[in-house]
């Protein structure tokens, strides 16, 4: 088996808390082993929000394809099961191309669905998750509180603070049955047919805290709260999807004076520290990553993953 496995077409995943360099190391393999960048990071899909989402400009792409970069607009959904769906429409294009497809990024939701699948659920439905949505802005918490009563082993399984899995949870709940019991019910198709290699780079966290928050510090100061103006100057909803984002939502109230810009730097701070928290949480109980620690621009760190890809 460990022969017919070392034919496969390899796929690399790049994993690692926010601030870790993982965009670096996409690129930087790329230009060594020829390879694609698949972007796995749920925010920056949509166009115009480059700043807060800290996306590569076209002079750190270096001329690397890089794709699912601003391939929606605004006030258009994406959601993991579509990630899944286009990304394994795509790997063979890239294989096929002799190019190495590169997974990268920290949305540990979209790779588990792009790797292991999801199972399949209802249909999103709009108005009840803006409605679910409005319910939660009013009253944070209430949203996990109702899981609770629904469902008490999916509220279980889903951070409190997780506002978008728990709009899911309940959408299927509402509109199906309980999200748990699906679960059992319909097993996910993984992803076959690639060797996958996949990496998560683990430098001491507080050295990530410390790049957390002077990325804050620097997105603000490099034209964040520009960049949101200029969002609502051209039409975009301050209640669309990204403008929830950590960075956009604080830019959002400081600039309807509901906080200071020192604060709202301070605050995105703060989310963005739980969030890498979060995502080491999650990544520790995926399955065969190779753990390596340090940041994607250390030259150590570069070299541990090539020799993994060699």
């Amino acid at each position: 088996m460990a022969d017919g496995v070392s034919k496969l077409p390899p796929l690399v995943v790049i994993a690692g808390p926010t601030a870790s360099g993982k965009s670096a190391l996409a690129v930087t393999l790329a230009q060594k082993f020829h390879g694609e960048v698949l972007n796995c990071d749920a925010m920056q899909v949509y166009r115009g929000f480059d700043i807060g989402t800290a996306k590569l400009t076209l002079s750190e792409q270096a001329g690397i394809p890089h794709h699912f970069l601003d391939c929606r607009q605004p006030e258009e959904t994406f959601s993991a099961g579509e990630f899944s769906r286009l990304a394994r429409q795509l790997l063979p294009e890239i294989t096929q191309r002799k190019k190495l497809p590169i997974v990268a990024g920290g949305t540990g939701f979209y790779i588990r669905a792009l790797l292991q699948g999801l199972f399949e659920g209802p249909t999103r439905n709009p108005d009840l998750r803006l409605h679910l949505q409005k319910r939660e802005t009013a009253r944070a918490g209430i949203l996990h509180r109702f899981l609770r009563r629904l469902d008490s082993a999916a509220a279980g399984k889903i951070h409190a603070n997780d506002v978008q899995k728990i709009i899911r949870a309940l959408e299927v709940c509402l509109q199906e049955r309980r999200l748990s019991d699906l679960h059992e019910e319909r097993i996910p198709e993984p992803l076959h047919g690639y060797r996958q290699i996949k990496i998560f780079l683990d430098p001491p966290r507080e050295q990530v805290y410390e790049r957390i928050n002077q990325r804050c510090v620097e997105m603000f100061r490099n034209g964040l709260m520009d960049e949101v103006r200029s969002l609502l100057e051209q039409g975009v909803s301050p209640g669309t999807q990204p403008f929830l984002a950590v960075g956009y939502r604080e830019a959002l109230a400081a600039l309807h004076s509901e906080i200071t810009i020192d604060r709202a730097v301070e605050l995105t701070q703060i989310a963005s520290r739980q969030y890498a928290k979060r995502q080491w949480t999650w990544f520790r109980r995926e399955q065969n990553f190779h753990f390596l620690p340090g940041f994607g621009t250390d030259p150590e760190i570069i070299y541990q993953a090539s020799q993994l890809l060699d």
